[in-house]
């Protein structure tokens, strides 16, 4: 069982100018003292052959049945039969999938795999034989490959003339002074193969947008069976969907409170048209909506956990450093995916993130809470030029002008990263929303939580430069965290500050 072996009275972090923030010290837990570990992922199932030449093998497996936290990458070991594993070749594939190349033709060689999380590797899976073929295909004359050249000739020219005439009806659109709802569509298939988030409500027609990018579930396949929670629009509840020719599933569903307007209904389905654009390991799933019959219900993967903030309270100092960074890993997993579709989410925060049974976090809360009415009874949210801004998460330009970008969610990713480290902690305790926003004017930050490493906080800070443009992108965010997830020696270096950083 975990053990807490200490904890701190209240603590008072001093700044210039009179500015302090008031650290309630909760129970923390000496790092020597825990005795919560990490479990390695399960063995990977059967290595499948999808193709073979001379020298090359492609293979492709399932992900370990167990996988108890987030897959870092595999490693993929294979020697040649008749030799045995003292010579045995390791490579790595972030993905289920890899090609090997160099190898010798006609000749059997014996494949396995294993996963690798923040707790280490798993066990291989079983040896598979595969071999190699045992000669190249001769090359084919040119006479041979003469209808593929004029065919391939004659779909490129037809594939440009087409770009050209979209090209000239859009610059013709635009100079009329309309736009057309399919502008962003048209644009999508002349640059196939990157994806773009959508904003549902360019549609003239929200109900058009749901249809696209939500799947609709008949409601005989919905089975709610508790309230656990209030949303925004409604109640959120556990429950079970069981679709035809699936197994049945734990599902959450949130429904739309009776007495509705046709705005609230806009808006809380658009919240399904959103996620159903999304595919990702660390953003929430979405299974489906159910709007042709009373309550309407949008119907999510289900987290064991719940949310972050919450789980890491009741859970206060019982995870390993690694198993914090590897959560935080996760996290910006999930944003790089958002950004890189150029999606902006505006309110990430770690009670925004939800967590499995595995400890994968994954973002959700895809709403228009910037839309609600003010509930004076929570400060989370305060007005500000006709929206509501949830102050300590936000960064400075979007508080001031409005100007939400990927750079601002990666201020508002740092602030994550602080909750994590302190368990759940609010962000600058007790000060009141119009004192955040002046210290953070002052380029005053929030000091490192206790043990936390100095490169962690030094990552935080660099989400907090003022100058948006200086901020990392998330890309560079995963990469410094896999980077230290795999220098694990580098997060054993603490430094616990009295102060705020200014």
């Amino acid at each position: 069982m975990p053990s807490v072996c200490g904890s701190l009275g209240p603590k008072r972090f001093q700044y210039p100018h009179e500015v302090s923030l008031l650290f309630e010290g909760q129970h923390w837990a000496d790092r020597n003292c825990l005795s919560l570990a990490a479990e390695a992922p399960s063995a990977v199932p059967t290595v499948h052959l999808m193709a073979a030449t001379a020298s090359t093998m492609s293979l492709s497996w399932l992900p370990p049945e167990k996988p108890n936290g987030i897959i870092l990458d595999y490693e993929i070991k294979y020697h040649e039969k008749d030799q045995g594993e003292a010579i045995a070749h390791t490579m790595t594939a972030q993905r289920s999938n890899a090609r090997i190349e160099g190898l010798k033709a006609g000749t059997p060689y014996v494949v396995q795999v294993r996963a690798r999380t923040v707790a280490g590797y798993g066990r291989y899976s079983s040896p598979a034989d595969f071999s190699t073929n045992l000669q190249t295909d001769p090359p084919k004359s040119w006479q041979e490959q003469l209808p593929l050249i004029v065919g391939s000739a004659t779909a490129t020219l037809v594939f440009i003339i087409a770009v050209v005439v979209i090209a000239i009806v859009c610059l013709r659109k635009q100079r009329n002074g309309s736009e057309s709802e399919y502008t962003e569509k048209l644009q999508q298939y002349i640059t196939p193969g990157m994806k773009v988030y959508i904003d549902p409500f360019t549609y003239e027609d929200p109900n058009e947008a749901v249809r696209e990018f939500a799947k609709e579930i008949d409601v005989s396949c919905v089975k709610i069976e508790e309230v656990i929670g209030a949303g925004e629009f409604g109640e959120v509840c556990r429950g079970r969907l069981k679709l035809p020719g699936r197994r049945e599933i734990i599902v959450a569903i949130k429904t739309l409170k009776v007495g509705y307007t046709d705005r609230q209904r806009r808006d809380f389905l658009s919240e399904a048209s959103i996620m159903g654009q999304f595919d990702h390991p660390n953003i929430i799933r979405l299974e489906g909506v159910v709007t042709k019959s009373r309550p309407v219900m949008i119907v999510t993967e289900f987290m064991e956990n719940g949310a972050l903030d919450s789980f890491l309270r009741l859970n206060d100092g019982q995870f390993t450093v690694i198993q914090l960074v590897g959560m935080l890993r996760g996290i910006a997993a999930g944003m790089k995916y958002l950004s890189d579709m150029n999606y902006v989410h505006r309110d990430l925060a770690a009670r925004n993130i939800l967590v499995n049974s595995n400890l994968v976090c994954k973002v959700s809360d895809f709403g228009l809470s910037r839309f609600l009415e003010d509930d004076p009874t929570d400060p989370t949210y305060t007005s500000s030029l006709g929206g509501k801004i949830p102050i300590r998460w936000t960064a400075p330009e979007a508080i001031a002008y409005r100007k939400f970008t990927s750079a601002s969610d990666v201020w508002s990713y740092g602030i994550v990263m602080w909750e994590v480290m302190s368990y759940g902690e609010r962000p600058y305790w007790d000060m009141s929303n119009q004192d955040v926003i002046n210290a953070v004017e002052q380029d005053y930050r929030l000091p490192p939580p206790m043990d936390c490493p100095t490169a962690l906080h030094q990552l935080m800070l660099d989400c907090w430069v003022k100058e948006r443009n200086l901020r990392p992108k998330f890309t560079q965010i995963v990469a410094t965290l896999d980077k230290l997830i795999r220098n694990a020696a580098s997060l054993k270096v603490v430094t616990n500050s009295t102060q705020s950083t200014g």
